[in-house]
């Protein structure tokens, strides 16, 4: 059984929605992928060490990742050096703007760990819509689907 972590930070709850429509996508390989969803102030190492992807999920906040977040990977990044090479992960943004300073934050940070991005950012600006919730739960249905298949 491979695993999924989905971590997200959501005080609208518009992230929240997209990481409920990731778990969606990746129910379909429910056979073969575990996953686990947990807002980014609950989740700790352990969960990045027992997942075989992560998915991270975060609202734009003045044109950066939001706090839970970067908590996440601050909690996390030194006790994982060495430990998390390579995991494959995707971002899905809730933005405001244009959600490019949220994921440049969060591509420099797991450059460093070093994560293996495998999959297009999800950016959805301004409103939340029916499409940028199928593209949440196509993009936690390709990570399932990865991991099932062994490509990542």
């Amino acid at each position: 059984m491979k695993h999924l972590l989905i971590v997200y930070a959501s005080q609208s709850g518009r992230t929240f929605m997209m990481a409920e429509s990731a778990r969606r996508g990746a129910m379909a390989f429910a056979d073969e992928v575990e996953w686990r969803v947990l807002p980014a102030l609950q989740a700790g190492l352990d969960d990045l060490l027992w997942c075989d992807a992560i998915l991270m999920g975060t609202p734009e906040n003045f044109g950066y990742m939001s706090g839970a977040l970067k908590d996440f990977l601050d909690r996390t990044y030194y006790p994982a050096q060495g430990l998390v090479e390579g995991l494959p992960f995707a971002v899905f943004i809730s933005a405001g703007n244009d959600g490019t300073g949220a994921l440049a934050a969060i591509e420099r940070i797991a450059r460093g760990y070093p994560l293996q991005r495998v999959a297009e950012p999800i950016i959805c600006k301004g409103e939340l819509t029916a499409d940028a919730l199928r593209a949440c739960e196509e993009l936690g249905a390709t990570l399932a689907a990865g991991l099932s298949c062994g490509l990542f």
